[in-house]
């Protein structure tokens, strides 16, 4: 990103609009699939097959020398747009597939979209000899590659359940299940937090090396491992899920990342650059865990006629909450000091937390008087 605000002119402010920029055109990409319902209307491997490949073509359209702020804005626009096509989608054959074990097979396939969201930085770090454009080339041919792979070796589900027709009406159906509006907004909780931490890691790593000037870091590399790992703690959440239940350890995660929001600024101050570092390791895990676990929860309380409709539209407003914490930042680091400003992400898991515990409680009341009726 550096390199390219450079390459470009572009002012530091770019950042978070063209991280924006992505996720209005995810935002747009969704909405318009839901309203359409193309993952239940038609073949949810050819939509990713289609989606990969239009996809990584606008994504190395950033190489063009030609480009501007406006050009490039727009480029990212359209990739978001793309990857409507891409994330639900996935979330949809894996649900076609699983019945039973479902969220152990999200948590494989959140786990894989982690390590995808990490890979530029470490591509990064791999390239560094060679120009930035090496990176988009990369990743391009990789998202081009993954939609070809999905095609052949990922037929239709055995539980898919093509839908028909447009179902307009589904939009407000389905926020009518109190179990999915549960689901639903334990997500939007989730998504506050989530992508604006993966936004702003390297830059994280280089306010400490700002406050710290002894400290040297490997920023693409380490942003890649931080990122990264939550990959595994996403498997390792849908194992645990099975024994102990998907809704505590959903509550579990997103205390600990509510935590670690909170006790950021403290970790600033320290000098120790290994226990700042294993603090963000240990961010990275918690913020995602609980990701797969919620897409679980919304898929299981969607009829099978309408999944990819619930998983798409929850998707959609997901990701427009993600725009509001990620300009929200963007906006506090040239106001405040900036070792302050990741507290304002704690916001979303302390509504997702009193909303898991009065959830619980209800079915804890629920569960008691039943015992007695």
């Amino acid at each position: 990103m550096g390199d390219l605000m450079m390459d470009f002119n572009l002012k530091g402010s770019a950042l978070g609009h063209l991280t924006s920029a992505v996720q209005f055109g995810f935002i747009l990409g969704t909405l318009i699939f839901a309203i359409l319902t193309i993952t239940d209307r038609f073949s949810p491997s050819k939509v990713f097959l289609t989606c990969a490949l239009l996809g990584s073509l606008f994504n190395a359209g950033i190489i063009w020398e030609g480009n501007s702020l406006a050009s490039i804005l727009s480029l990212r626009f359209i990739t978001g747009f793309f990857l409507a096509g891409i994330y639900p989608v996935g979330m949809k054959i894996a649900a076609d597939y699983y019945e039973k074990g479902l969220g152990k097979s999200l948590g494989f396939l959140v786990g894989a979209l982690v390590v995808g969201t990490a890979f530029p930085h470490l591509a990064k770090e791999m390239t560094g000899a060679f120009p930035w454009k090496s990176v988009l080339v990369l990743t391009s041919f990789l998202g081009a590659l993954g939609g070809i792979l999905m095609l052949i070796m990922v037929p239709d589900g055995p539980y898919r359940k093509p839908g028909n027709k447009l179902k307009i009406s589904a939009f407000f159906g389905v926020f009518q299940n109190p179990k999915f509006r549960s689901a639903a907004f334990g997500y939007f909780s989730h998504m506050w937090e989530l992508y604006a931490f993966w936004a702003f890691v390297p830059i994280i790593l280089k306010t400490y090396s700002t406050e710290h000037p002894e400290s040297a870091f490997n920023i693409p590399l380490l942003s890649f491992l931080i990122i990264g790992i939550g990959g595994l703690a996403c498997v390792i959440g849908g194992y645990l899920a099975q024994t102990l239940g998907t809704n505590r350890i959903a509550f579990i995660a997103l205390l600990l990342s509510c935590g670690c929001c909170l006790i950021s600024p403290l970790m600033f101050a320290t000098e120790s650059e290994i226990v700042f570092i294993c603090f963000l390791i240990f961010w990275g895990i918690v913020v995602i865990a609980d990701s797969p676990l919620f897409s679980t929860l919304v898929a299981q309380n969607a009829s099978a006629e309408i999944k990819g409709f619930a998983l798409t539209i929850v998707n959609c407003i997901g990701f427009s909450i993600t725009i509001i914490s990620i300009q929200l930042l963007n906006v506090l680091q040239a106001k405040i000091n900036p070792i302050y400003i990741y507290t304002i992400l704690a916001l979303g898991p302390i509504f997702g937390l009193i909303l898991l515990y009065e959830k619980n409680k209800s079915n804890r009341l629920h569960t008691f008087f039943k015992r007695f009726t």
